[in-house]
């Protein structure tokens, strides 16, 4: 029952998978925490589903679930959707009827925002709608609206941020239990940490779209996530964890985003993306981010340094972003936000570094026969390339053979990555090398 003065405000779900679930659990069994919390009486009317005939672990009225999007579309009091289908297509084409029909939407599309999102925020600024997309990044992380709303005032120069939690959980559990990279992704796999096929997560490419949705925010630039580069984790090995840690850091699947003055002078910028294991100094908080949870690390010109930290994914904080973007909608903070939402005139001026120009410091391993003069063949090649050495270890073998492989470990100092890339080539090659060598960005 409402009050005489309470409105009401007519939602349909679209989508009703794990996250899709959870959302509809609080709108249909908790209504009052949200009407509450709104100030307004939130009404779920319609639930979009392929099959209605699937059991759902929850208990939906009848005559809610219909699998005809026409009957969200065609029903003028209802103007809000939760669109929770992933994937480009059709969810970029639904989002535009929807739009066209008058509904302001929520979302928790990250490849479809980070992919297509200026042309779709366009087109709701053009009918006069929202698109609000906290569930999109980061879980149950309030990074988006810190962006738009805590850090409104700051000219954000870089942040670094673990965004995907099967990586971290996979390097967290590979330290932690001194197990290698494949048992861990096969335990991660049985315990709901890792999907059937990891690769979007193992490879960079979730975390990139994710990287690519804050730096449309913090930056205003407009590129594809495709652009973005990306190494994932799958090469990784256990020694290269417990070697990491003798030089004092901690290996974290990064996605950094740092903006700096062009050489050319003048007003124009660079922008440097990329996701990539990082070897992360143990007194930094992000090198305490364990398990599947997430984290970001953002600097604005007058805050400086703040950390956003929380579960970065699953049912219950993914729905919990999207149910706080359903309140900002129905309250209207929403609208006040997005219509200044991606003001690109002020990305014009900045510009993608191509990735061979970014600088860091690195950690190579090379696997190595055990014999006078191979250290000084390897330095020999990364001096030619301008390739500074700041430490090396290379433990003592005690085998039986002197020809057998022993690692051998270089912490760089800052340098080209385009000169690393090189340098690599021209060791792989080289006869004593027993297999490609492994190399980390330094943080």
């Amino acid at each position: 029952m409402t009050s005489d003065n309470t409105e009401t405000v007519e939602i349909a779900l679209i989508g009703m998978g794990t996250v899709g679930t959870a959302v509809a659990r609080v709108l249909l069994q908790e209504p009052h925490r949200m009407d509450r919390r709104s100030g307004s009486t939130l009404h779920l009317k319609r639930i979009v589903v392929n099959d209605i005939g699937k059991a759902r672990n929850v208990e939906v009225p009848s005559g809610l679930m219909t699998d005809r999007i026409d009957d969200v579309l065609e029903d003028p009091d209802i103007t809000l959707a939760i669109q929770l289908i992933g994937g480009l297509s059709p969810a970029k084409e639904l989002m535009m009827a929807l739009l066209d029909a008058g509904k302001d939407i929520v979302t928790a599309n990250k490849a479809l925002l980070a992919d297509e999102g200026m042309e779709l925020f366009s087109h709701a600024r053009q009918r006069g709608r929202t698109i609000a997309f906290e569930g999109a990044v980061a879980g149950g992380i309030p990074i988006v609206n810190a962006m738009l709303q805590g850090l409104a005032a700051n000219e954000i120069t870089q942040f670094s941020a673990i965004l995907n939690g099967t990586s971290n959980f996979i390097l967290t559990e590979m330290a932690v239990c001194e197990q290698e990279y494949a048992a861990v992704l096969k335990r991660a796999q049985d315990e709901g940490y890792a999907e059937a096929d990891p690769a979007l997560d193992i490879n960079g490419t979730d975390a990139a779209q994710k990287l690519g949705i804050l730096s449309q925010l913090a930056f205003g630039i407009k590129w594809n996530s495709e652009v973005i580069f990306r190494q994932g984790i799958e090469s990784i090995e256990l020694t290269d964890l417990q070697f990491a840690d003798e030089f004092g850091y901690t290996v974290k699947s990064l996605a950094v985003a740092r903006r700096s003055a062009s050489s050319s002078g003048g007003p124009s910028q660079v922008l440097e993306l990329y996701v990539a294991p990082t070897l992360v100094p143990h007194n930094n908080p992000l090198a305490r981010v364990s398990g599947a949870y997430n984290a970001v690390r953002v600097e604005g010109d007058l805050v400086g340094d703040t950390l956003y930290y929380g579960q970065g994914a699953g049912a219950k904080p993914t729905a919990s972003a999207v149910l706080a973007d359903v309140i900002e909608t129905v309250t209207g903070r929403a609208g006040v936000t997005f219509p200044q939402l991606l003001c690109t005139e002020y990305g014009e001026n900045i510009r993608l570094l191509n990735p061979e120009q970014s600088r860091s410091r690195f950690y190579f391993r090379f696997m190595v026969e055990d014999r006078p003069g191979v250290l000084g063949d390897i330095a020999g090649v990364l001096g030619e390339h301008d390739i500074s050495i700041a430490s090396v270890i290379q433990p003592e073998f005690c085998g039986p053979s002197r020809n057998q492989a022993v690692p051998l470990v270089i912490m760089t100092h800052i340098v080209r990555t385009g000169d690393v890339m090189e340098a690599l080539k021209r060791i792989d090659q080289l006869a004593v090398i027993h297999e490609p060598s492994r190399s980390m960005r330094v943080m």
